[in-house]
């Protein structure tokens, strides 16, 4: 009983301080910071990367889409491999932008 009551509350307390993802502003970060590596519909621009000689990830490969935010999140924050970080995001624009970017899933 008292595990169900403690998972009620982290529920409710959950519901309470998390906020639903706003794609618009997520879509709007997602054009000026995003767009042009991985393109309008999660594709990546293949003409930039052969300049770059690199490959982008595919924004809608069911492999790339099963990742966690969080890791999608560090990737963003921090940058891997010779994607680098992503400035002057709130922590809330890059959860926007995640589900933004969720929404190209094939």
């Amino acid at each position: 009983m008292r595990n169900l009551i403690t998972v009620t509350a982290g529920l409710i307390l959950f519901s309470a301080t998390s906020s639903p993802a706003d794609l618009k502003a997520g879509k709007t970060a997602y054009e000026a910071e995003c767009q042009d590596c991985h393109g309008e519909s999660g594709a990546p621009n293949a003409a930039l990367a052969k300049k770059l000689k690199i490959t982008l990830k595919d924004l809608r490969d069911p492999v790339v889409t099963a990742r966690p935010d969080a890791e999608w999140r560090k990737q963003i924050i921090a940058g891997v491999g010779k994607m680098k970080p992503v400035k002057g995001l709130s922590t809330a624009t890059v959860d926007d932008v995640i589900a933004y970017s969720r929404t190209f899933k094939k």
